[in-house]
Order: C-alpha cells, then sequence, then structure tokens
C-alpha cells in the first residue's frame, strides 16, 4: 500500500464520523460518506479497507470464548441425550442422526443469542454520579459534559456523539470541522442539536432546561417543533404540559444557571433554591415558617459540598438550615 493510501487509511479508522457512516447510525455523517464516496471514487478501495477493518475490529473485541460456548453446547446436548433416553427406543442410525440434527441447531441457536446479548450489553457506555457528587467525563470524540449530583449520561461506542441525559450537565462539544458531524442530547422532552458550543441540559422537574453559553445550537422539542437558540438565551419544555418558554438571559429574568461547581441564581425563591438541594443531594427540606418560602436569592452558591453550600445559603438568606434525618429543616434565625 502506498504512503497516500496508509494515511489515509489511518485517517479513516480514527474518524468518528466515518465509524457513524460504516455502523449507519447518523443520518448526517452517512449522507456527507456516501457524497464523499461519489466525489472520489478513486479511494474506493482504501475505504472499504477501512470499513471492513473497523467492522472487524469490532466482531473481535466482543467474539464469545470458546470455552464458553462449548460450555453452553454440553448443557443442551445433555439434556437432548437424556430426554432422547428416556423415550423408546429406536434405531441407532435414526436416533444419531437426530442427535447430530438437534447438536448443530442448538449450536447455532446458543452460540447466536449469545453473541447477540454480548455486542448488545457491551457497546454501551454509562456514567451515573451519586448524591453530591460531580463528575468530569470526556467523550470520546474529545467532547467533555460535566455532571451534577444524582445525574446519568449513556452512550454508544460506535456513536459517541448521540448522548442521553437524566439530570443535569453542563458541555462543551468539539466540533468535527472535516465532516461537520452532529452533537445530539437526547431527553426526555427534546434534542439538542449542536456542532461546537458550551451549553447546560436540565431534565430536573419533569422539563428540560437548556442556556447556551457559547455558539448556536437547534432544540427539537418532543413534538416536532424546531427552535434554534443564540448565545444567552435559556429555553424550558416539558412535554407533558406543553410549555416553552425562550428568553434572553438578563437582570431583570428570574432564572437558574449551573456552572460545573456553582450555582448561580437571580432574584430565585428559597423554596427553588432548595429544590436544586434535593435533587442534587437526595434530601427533603421543610419550612417551619411559610414565608421564609419567599426570600428571594441574587448570587452564586458553591455547589460542590452539602456543608459550605448550606453556610451559603443560611448568610445569604438570615435562616437556619439543619440536617436531622435526611431531612432539611428551615427557619427563621430570629426563632432561634
Amino acid at each position: 500500500m502506498s504512503e497516500q493510501k496508509q494515511h489515509l487509511l489511518e485517517n479513516l479508522l480514527n474518524d468518528s464520523s466515518f465509524k457513524n457512516w460504516v455502523y449507519k447510525k447518523n443520518r448526517n455523517d452517512t449522507t456527507f460518506w456516501n457524497n464523499w464516496i461519489a466525489n472520489n471514487p478513486n479511494h474506493l478501495e482504501t475505504l472499504y479497507i477501512a470499513r471492513d477493518i473497523i467492522l472487524g475490529i469490532s466482531f473481535d473485541k466482543n467474539t464469545i470464548s470458546e470455552q464458553h460456548v462449548t460450555e453452553k453446547l454440553d448443557s443442551v446436548l445433555n439434556h437432548i441425550q437424556s430426554k432422547e433416553n428416556s423415550q423408546l427406543q429406536k434405531p441407532v442410525k435414526f436416533l444419531s442422526r437426530k442427535v447430530l440434527q438437534l447438536t448443530t441447531m442448538a449450536a447455532a441457536v446458543v452460540l447466536l443469542i449469545t453473541l447477540s446479548l454480548n455486542l448488545f450489553v457491551s457497546n454501551e457506555v454509562i456514567h451515573k454520579t451519586e448524591f453530591g457528587e460531580i463528575l468530569n467525563v470526556k467523550l470520546p470524540d474529545g467532547s467533555t459534559a460535566v455532571l451534577n449530583g444524582n445525574s446519568e449520561l449513556r452512550y454508544r461506542k460506535d456513536n459517541p456523539r448521540d448522548v442521553h441525559l437524566i439530570g443535569e450537565a453542563f458541555f462543551k462539544v468539539k466540533p468535527e470541522y472535516a465532516t461537520r458531524a452532529k452533537f445530539w442530547v437526547q431527553t426526555e422532552d427534546l434534542q439538542v442539536q449542536v456542532y461546537g458550543t458550551q451549553f447546560t441540559v436540565n431534565t430536573r422537574d419533569d422539563k428540560t432546561n437548556v442556556l447556551l453559553d457559547e455558539g448556536s445550537i437547534h432544540l427539537i422539542l418532543e413534538n416536532g417543533e424546531s427552535k434554534k437558540m443564540a448565545p444567552g438565551e435559556m429555553v424550558s419544555y416539558s412535554k407533558e404540559d406543553k410549555i416553552l418558554v425562550h428568553k434572553k438571559i438578563n437582570e431583570s429574568l428570574k432564572h437558574t444557571l449551573w456552572r460545573g461547581k456553582t450555582y448561580i441564581f437571580n432574584k430565585v425563591t428559597l423554596q427553588e433554591v432548595m429544590k436544586y438541594i434535593e435533587h442534587s443531594y437526595g434530601l427533603s427540606t421543610e419550612f417551619l415558617e411559610d414565608k421564609t418560602k419567599g426570600i428571594v436569592i441574587t448570587g452564586g452558591i458553591p455547589n460542590e459540598n452539602l456543608r459550605i453550600c448550606l453556610d451559603a445559603i443560611q448568610k445569604s438568606t438570615g435562616t437556619v438550615i439543619t440536617k436531622k434525618d435526611g431531612k432539611l429543616i428551615i427557619t427563621n434565625s430570629n426563632k432561634q
């Protein structure tokens, strides 16, 4: 193989969008590479070699061990032999032929089922955080995600630019300049479609909130509607309530932002603030005075450590927060 073809082969094997074309997992990548093939027919041989290598590597990584197949086969054979012996005696030739047929069929079925299950299970990657845990995740394409507490991010190894989120995460997406391959974040309410940018997605309280920091993104809502976002905008949508909010973040707008280890509140009530604490740390809250719920908070609250977080809330609201039996009890400091 020439040096030029070798270089192209190496690039193809390391290109995530080309892998998407091989596995037919992304419509945009599939379209791109089909057009590329039409415009570069002289590279067809190298391209198909790369495709076969990727498919071969994928199969080899998930091949069932010979010992495992043998054990399964022996189990089936013993069951068949036991059943045959319990029936009326038949000619030896007929019995041997039947056992041989059943053996072949059983081996094929066991191998196919076990291999299929193994391929399905091993192809998914899941990152989960416990209550109060913050996790930095680097995705195979170079993009990163910071997961807040009690959150889950999952994707398939053969399509790492299509992730599913439950909870809250801050994303920095690495653009694919060569192929313009999109990055997708899927939630119960909508899909976030992006090339390369920074944004936050929150799926708490039976809705999805999206805040865009840099670049531009498209949202495809569960009802089929599409929304384009500009930097500094926030969209909130629930497929259950069919309520859509699309606003520009400013000083007068009540909102909550999350930046890794810090919550930034702007004119948010203490009751709403405590909802974020509940989601992140798995605690319930109880207000001893109703008027305390309406105290308004503006400013940053550290979120990495519960004690530090509660101390900051107490100082900014003039309240006392006591943790007892998995519950945060909130009262006005003047009552103490």
